[in-house]
């Protein structure tokens, strides 16, 4: 059975990166004249019975792209029936013009790299009203520059001709920014999913409504605790706990897609699991913990950092409670996915498979989707913006000038997605250094990367919160303490 998959997969592999399936996917890239749309999205409408008729050259490449969706179902093990019922959905289908322009234009690659960004986000405002220790844009007052809503729709404008599937307006706080509703609007009505970042304490009944009638979707509320003198202390204002519970709870009754994310440092890890029947008890979606990245005020508590036994002993607990509720249970640690597989937990005979955000269940044949979903998807599933359009690998990269990609104002974005340097150095997890690179789980885990920058300020570095990368925490752990000696001296 083995040796049957891997003959499958290799077969696969070497017929999708041919040049001629190539050369034909890449054929559906350009927009159609008379059907206005590119051409490999009026084939998909067709596919999906969404559309009955297109021109002639649509018509001929629906045929083409129908046998190389038929031959890839049978490689990933889902029916037709199924893949043409996710179609129907409009950012389904934008995911898999994503997926067939990566294709086209790179290859079949470990990990894979999509033709544009599953996912931006975008810090629209430095404004905040919260002053968390943590904060990677050290948030507080607006930046003189920030973009205004003229560009900012520009921009939005600009990532819909790209391809982005999905937008995620972060901060700062973006439910203070004045224009933050018509943004939304805006990127809803050119068929983007639209989420939204957010600390949760302006989230009333009456604003919720709002922003869901705008077209927001998703939401994802900040937690750090699981009382109020814990949220309280980690955000920096008194009475934000409570604002934020409230928050969450007009979230889930609008029917929000809900996701409570903490990040995890030792000041709070001891309520973890206090906070996830929290999250299970209010209606969440998902709960995320998120790593913590010592970037802006969150330098100042870089002794706070998890050790790579910590992390390992939240990763496998939060593996271990996940059955326990009804609430999805993730992690933005990229370590996730190779615990999972490494505990090899079973459910309904598919394999957990924790990949990019995402709690995968691959039966069968689907298990090799693991190595192409990948684990950190900083410049190669998303980038970041910051409000003055400056691009980065993810929102955790300090403003350094050695990993800017570059303004989304100003360049051609899709020429940066396809032919960045920084990029390509992200995506190729073969050449990241040992223990990261050598690691045979390098392709669905690798490191976070803006850990290992901002420790080692190279993106190829170890992520030290690894327990394979041991003696660079040892290393890190002794460089703290001579700074603190240095200081106190």
């Amino acid at each position: 059975m083995s040796s049957n998959v891997t003959t499958v997969s290799y077969l696969f592999e070497r017929i999708m990166n041919s040049k001629f399936i190539r050369t034909i996917l890449t054929k559906g890239l350009r927009k159609c004249d008379k059907d206005k749309r590119l051409t490999l999205e009026v084939a998909l409408e067709m596919y999906a019975g969404i559309r009955k008729t297109a021109c002639a050259k649509c018509s001929l490449y629906y045929k083409a792209v129908s046998l190389i969706l038929n031959f890839a179902e049978n490689w990933f093990g889902v029916s037709s029936d199924k893949l043409k019922e996710l179609l129907t959905i409009p950012y389904y289908r934008r995911a898999l013009v994503a997926v067939i322009k990566g294709i086209a234009l790179f290859g079949v690659r470990k990990p894979f790299v999509p033709g544009a960004p599953f996912q931006i986000v975008w810090n629209v405002t430095k404004a905040c009203n919260l002053r968390c220790k943590h904060c990677y844009e050290s948030a507080g007052s607006r930046a003189p520059d920030e973009i205004g809503t003229f560009d900012a729709l520009r921009v939005i404008k600009k990532l819909a001709d790209a391809g982005v599937v999905i937008l995620a307006f972060s901060g700062g706080e973006p439910s203070i920014r004045p224009d933050i509703e018509t943004l939304i609007s805006y990127a809803k009505s050119l068929g983007i999913y639209v989420a939204m970042a957010t600390n949760g304490t302006t989230l009333t009944k009456e604003r919720v409504k709002r922003l869901k009638q705008a077209g927001l979707e998703y939401v994802q509320i900040s937690l750090d605790g699981a009382t109020a003198r814990t949220h309280d202390t980690f955000r920096g204002i008194p009475g934000a706990f409570e604002k934020t519970i409230q928050g969450i709870k007009n979230a889930v009754d609008a029917g929000l897609f809900v996701e409570i994310a903490t990040t995890v440092t030792k000041f709070n890890l001891h309520e973890i699991p206090e906070i996830i029947e929290l999250a299970d008890e209010l209606g969440a979606n998902w709960f995320m913990a998120y790593n913590f990245v010592p970037i802006g005020r969150g330098r100042e508590i870089i002794d706070w950092d998890l050790s790579p036994e910590e992390r390992e002993s939240l990763l496998k607990t939060l593996l271990k409670l996940r059955s326990k509720y009804k609430v999805e249970l993730l992690s933005t640690a990229p370590q996730y996915a190779r615990v999972a597989l490494q505990m090899n937990i079973k459910e309904n005979d598919a394999t957990l498979v924790p990949t990019h955000f995402y709690n995968s269940k691959l039966p069968g044949k689907l298990q090799r989707l693991a190595e192409f979903i990948g684990g950190c998807g900083a410049g190669r599933f998303y980038v970041s913006i910051e409000p003055n359009g400056d691009i980065y690998p993810c929102v955790f990269f300090p403003h350094d000038p050695e990993v800017k990609i570059g303004n989304i104002l100003k360049d051609n974005f899709e020429l940066l997605w396809r032919h960045s340097p920084l990029l390509w150095a992200l995506r190729d997890k073969d050449k990241l250094y040992s223990p990261c690179g050598d690691c045979k789980y390098r392709y669905v885990c690798g490191g976070c990367r803006a850990r290992a920058y901002n420790y080692f300020r190279n993106i190829r570095a170890p992520d030290p919160g690894c327990i394979y990368a041991q003696k660079y925490w040892e290393i890190l752990k002794r460089e703290v303490a001579q700074k603190q000696i240095a200081v106190v001296h």
